[in-house]
């Protein structure tokens, strides 16, 4: 009537699974990063997002010289945003009236992509600049943390299938 089920031990080690990283995702994208500088227009960042196909840019500080300095993320919201409040003059604003260099969320390639879809989610953005030891690496997207979470459910159901 009842089924003996051998318990065998097994190391924690062994149970803990292996949250994947930001770095796992970069390792695997191109490595241009888009940018905008916070002088440029509305308009010309829109042309650099439509030239490279695109949602997102990285905005970076005209000042600054050294390293990659990330102050904002420009996306296609904020071009919309423009153009509703100014109508066609708002092609004209320059990046940095729309972002708010204050609240610059990011994350960096060793957070897990748990933690940074929660990031995300929390601040309402879809796109976040990853920054090591001060310096613009690259950068996720939700899209990019929603491909991943497929991948590894669709590698756990082909070898759930093949056992």
């Amino acid at each position: 009537m009842y089924t003996n089920i051998a318990v065998t031990k097994t190391p924690v080690a062994d149970l803990m699974e292996v949250a994947m990283k930001v770095g796992d995702i970069l390792r695997q994208k191109t490595a241009r990063i888009a940018t905008v500088r916070m002088n440029e227009t509305v308009g010309i960042a829109a042309q650099l997002m439509r030239a490279s196909n695109i949602s997102a840019l990285v905005v970076k500080d005209v000042v600054r010289t050294e390293g990659n300095t990330a102050v904002g993320m420009f996306t296609e919201r904020d071009v919309v945003r423009a153009i509703a409040e100014h109508g066609a003059a708002g092609v004209n604003l320059k990046v940095s009236q729309l972002i708010s260099v204050q609240q610059l969320v990011s994350c960096s390639s060793s957070d897990t992509l748990e933690h940074v879809r929660h990031l995300m989610n929390m601040n309402h953005i879809r796109h976040l600049p990853v920054i090591d030891n001060y310096s613009l690496i690259g950068v996720i997207s939700i899209r990019d943390i929603s491909a991943a979470f497929d991948d590894e459910v669709n590698a756990g159901t082909r070898s759930a299938s093949a056992a």
